[in-house]
C-alpha cells in the first residue's frame, strides 16, 4: 500500500483551491434580477444583463435586487373628505426599482423600501383624497384622485432609485358605524317610498273599481232596460197573435183562457177551490166545448 508524499498533497490541495476559487468567481443573474459588485463594501459595478458575470472571490460580494414590477400594500386607513365624510380607504401601489445603486445606498432592501414607501403613499393619499368628496372618491374623479397621489409620490420614489409605476384604491367604504347609519337611513327612506307606492296602488286601484262597478252598473241597467224594452215588445207581439187567434175562433180562444185560468188556478200541491155549482170556471171540465148542462141552481160542490 503506497502513501501520498507530502508534495502531492499540496498539489492537490492547491489543485481543489483554483478549481473552488474558479467556481466562486462566477456568479448567475436572472432574467428578473439585476446585481450590485460590492468590493471591500464599495459598489464597484451595476450588472442587469442576465447571464454569467466574474468577481473576485473572497474580495468581491453580489447583491441581487428584483428588477420585476413590485406590490406595495397600504393598511387601510380613515381619512376625512373635504364634505366632512369619513372614508376607510384600501389602496396599494406598484413600483419598480430602476437605479439599483442609489435604491441600495438609500433603503437597501426590498422591506427598506416598502417600509418608507408606505408611510409616503399614506400621507399622499390623505392629502389627495381630503381635497375631493365622498362622492369624487367612491364614484366619479377616483382615476384622476389616483393619478395625483402618483404624481406626488413618484419624486420620493425617484429618491430611492424607484419610479412608481401605478397608484389603485381596492376598497372605499364608510366607517362599520357610518355604514350602519347610512343602512338604517336608506331602510327608512325605502320603507317611505314603498309605503308611498303602495298608497299610490291602492289609490289608483280604487278608482279602477270604482270605474269598474260604474260600467257594471250600466251595462246591467242598460241590459234590464233593452230586456224589458225586448219582453214588452214580446208581450205585444203575443197580445196581437193572441187577439187575432182569438177574433178568428171564439170557442178556442174560450178554451185557451179557461186553461191559463185553470193553471193559474190550481197551481200548487194542495190547491183548493170552494166553488158554487152554478160557477162557470169548469165549464170545459163538463164538456169540451164550454158547453153547461142542466144543473141545481140551488146545489153545491166542492173540489179539492
Amino acid at each position: 500500500m503506497k502513501f501520498a508524499t507530502p508534495g502531492g498533497l499540496v498539489v492537490a490541495a492547491f489543485a481543489i483551491g483554483g478549481l473552488g476559487a474558479t467556481f466562486a468567481s462566477f456568479f448567475t443573474i436572472q432574467q428578473t434580477q439585476q446585481a450590485l459588485v460590492i468590493r471591500l463594501g464599495r459598489p464597484v459595478d451595476v450588472i442587469t444583463a442576465a447571464g454569467p458575470h466574474f468577481k473576485i472571490p473572497l474580495i468581491d460580494s453580489v447583491v441581487k435586487i428584483d428588477n420585476r414590477i413590485l406590490d406595495l400594500e397600504s393598511p387601510d386607513q380613515e381619512i376625512i373628505a373635504s364634505d366632512q365624510k369619513r372614508i376607510v380607504i384600501d389602496a396599494f401601489a406598484r413600483y419598480k426599482i430602476i437605479r439599483p445603486l442609489e435604491f441600495y445606498q438609500t433603503v437597501g432592501s426590498t422591506e427598506g423600501a416598502n417600509s418608507r414607501l408606505v408611510s409616503l403613499l399614506n400621507s399622499a393619499i390623505r392629502r389627495t383624497l381630503g381635497t375631493g368628496t365622498l362622492i369624487d372618491v367612491v364614484r366619479n374623479d377616483r382615476s384622476v384622485q389616483m393619478a395625483r397621489v402618483r404624481e406626488q409620490l413618484e419624486p420620493a420614489a425617484q429618491a430611492f432609485g424607484i419610479t412608481i409605476v401605478d397608484v389603485r384604491i381596492r376598497r372605499a367604504v364608510l366607517p362599520e358605524q357610518n355604514s350602519e347609519a347610512v343602512y338604517r337611513r336608506m331602510q327608512t327612506e325605502r320603507q317611505r317610498e314603498a309605503a308611498e307606492f303602495r298608497a299610490v296602488g291602492s289609490e289608483r286601484g280604487q278608482e279602477i273599481r270604482a270605474r269598474a262597478d260604474r260600467d257594471v252598473t250600466i251595462l246591467i241597467g242598460n241590459a234590464v232596460a233593452r230586456g224589458e224594452q225586448y219582453r214588452g215588445d214580446g208581450d205585444g207581439e203575443r197580445n196581437r197573435i193572441f187577439a187575432g187567434a182569438f177574433g178568428k175562433d171564439q170557442e178556442f180562444a174560450a178554451f185557451y183562457r179557461s186553461m191559463q185560468a185553470y193553471e193559474a188556478g190550481l197551481n200548487g200541491e194542495r190547491s183548493q177551490l170552494i166553488l158554487g155549482l152554478a160557477s162557470r170556471f169548469f165549464d170545459h171540465f163538463r164538456s169540451p166545448t164550454g158547453g153547461r148542462p142542466a144543473i141545481a141552481p140551488s146545489g153545491t160542490g166542492v173540489l179539492q
